[in-house]
This record gives structure tokens, C-alpha cells and sequence, in this order.
């Protein structure tokens, strides 16, 4: 009789166990019904999208990271020689390379941070192009460039935040490195939801893929770039220009 009893309350923990699995998939088929190919990878067509626009931020970001890179002779040259520098974008005290590239913080690692976007853009370059032509990476391959590409922008920020409040001047082209790493990073995210790579929690999961699916972060990545130039603006006004 003892042993009965055990049987019916672990069929009965058993099967709520089971039930609520079923509520779970059902909740998730529930979300998707309306369009079950969200479950499989993204078409080729929504995925080239994003792997151009990947592409033209990778080139004017490495054509970007060149150019910072060559700047960097001539600064460092002033530093050896207890000289100033003269760059073709100091246009003013506000917008001025030199006075940028001059801190510690353009050479974070000993060298100049350019030496580490042109890395970072010929791989990114690499791997939109082999998406365009329709390769689909490994799961372990698209969150490990998720989590690499996020420390990049962490950085692109990060250098943002120390020449807008502490340096308290602006590199046109270090300005154009966080747009196109912002809009790289966009990219990936924007896969890796939209094929389950990065699964959000719950009902978050079925949305995200529908939300990226359907084009939305596309008008979110673009106020976040408005918000950053009014930013800047807002600060500095026309003394940006003058």
C-alpha cells in the first residue's frame, strides 16, 4: 500500500512536471503560429541585408583604422621630440587629432588602438562577405564573435566617453570608428537573435526574433546614432564647425 502511494504521487509530480513542459511549448508555438518559419534560420535575402551593411561599416571602419594609424607617425615623432603635431583633421581646439592621439588613452595596449580596428575589420569584412554568399556559421562561432565584437564596442565607447568628458575634444575619425562599430555589433546581434543563437528568457525569445525579423532594431540602431550626434552637438554647438 506504501509502495502505491509513492507510485501516485511520483506520477503525480511526473506528470505536472510534464504538463508544465507542454504549457511552456505550448506558450512558445502560441507565439509563433503566425509565422513558424521564424523557428528556422533567417532567409538568404534578410541575411544579406545584413551582411552588406556589415560590410560597408567593416571598409570605412579599416579605411578609418588606416588612416588613424598613419596619424599615429607623425605623434609620435612630437612625443620623442618634445614637439606638437599638426594633423590634417585639427581643425580647431574642439575637433583635434593630435591633441586625441597625444593621450594615454589612444594607446591603451602600447600601441595605437587604429592597430587593433584594422584586425578587428578585416575579420569582419571575411566573415560578411562568406554571409552573403550564404554560409551559415556554427552557433559556438556566431556567440564567440558576439562576445569579441561586444568588448570591441565596450571599448569604442568607452574611448568616446574619455575624449568627450575628459579629454574634452573629438577625432572625426575616432567619432566615425564608434558609429561603424556600433553598427557592426548591431549586425551580429541581429543575427544571432533572429536564428535563436542568442535566446532571450521566455516569451522575450519569440518576440526578439520577431521584432529583428521584421526590421524594428533598424529604426532603434538608427535613434541611437541620432541620439549620439545630438549629444555631441548639444555640447559643443557650432564651435564644432567654427
Amino acid at each position: 500500500m506504501k509502495d502505491t502511494t509513492q507510485d501516485v504521487r511520483g506520477g503525480g509530480v511526473a506528470g505536472g512536471i510534464d504538463e508544465h513542459d507542454d504549457a511552456l511549448d505550448d506558450l512558445s508555438a502560441e507565439l509563433l503560429d503566425d509565422d513558424p518559419d521564424l523557428l528556422q534560420p533567417a532567409p538568404l535575402a534578410w541575411r544579406r541585408r545584413t551582411a552588406i551593411e556589415m560590410i560597408v561599416s567593416g571598409l570605412i571602419g579599416l579605411y578609418t583604422s588606416f588612416v588613424l594609424s598613419i596619424e599615429a607617425i607623425p605623434i609620435a615623432v612630437a612625443k620623442a621630440t618634445n614637439s606638437t603635431a599638426s594633423l590634417s583633421c585639427d581643425l580647431n581646439e574642439v575637433i583635434s587629432c593630435s591633441t586625441v592621439g597625444g593621450t594615454w588613452q589612444a594607446e591603451l595596449f602600447g600601441f595605437p588602438n587604429a592597430f587593433l580596428g584594422i584586425a578587428a575589420e578585416a575579420i569582419v569584412i571575411t566573415v560578411a562577405v562568406a554571409m552573403l554568399g550564404g554560409v551559415l556559421f556554427p552557433r559556438w562561432f556566431m556567440l564567440s564573435a558576439q562576445a569579441i565584437y561586444t568588448a570591441g564596442l565596450v571599448f569604442a565607447w568607452w574611448l568616446f566617453q574619455q575624449s568627450f568628458f575628459v579629454i574634452k575634444a573629438l577625432c572625426p575619425w575616432c567619432l566615425l570608428i564608434t558609429v561603424t562599430t556600433t553598427l557592426v555589433w548591431v549586425g551580429i546581434t541581429r543575427i544571432n537573435v533572429r536564428d535563436g543563437h542568442l535566446n532571450l528568457p521566455g516569451r522575450w525569445g519569440p518576440w526578439g526574433r520577431r521584432f529583428v525579423a521584421s526590421g524594428n532594431d533598424w529604426f532603434v540602431t538608427v535613434a541611437l546614432l541620432v541620439l549620439f550626434a545630438a549629444v555631441v552637438f548639444a555640447k559643443y554647438g557650432w564651435t564644432l564647425f567654427v
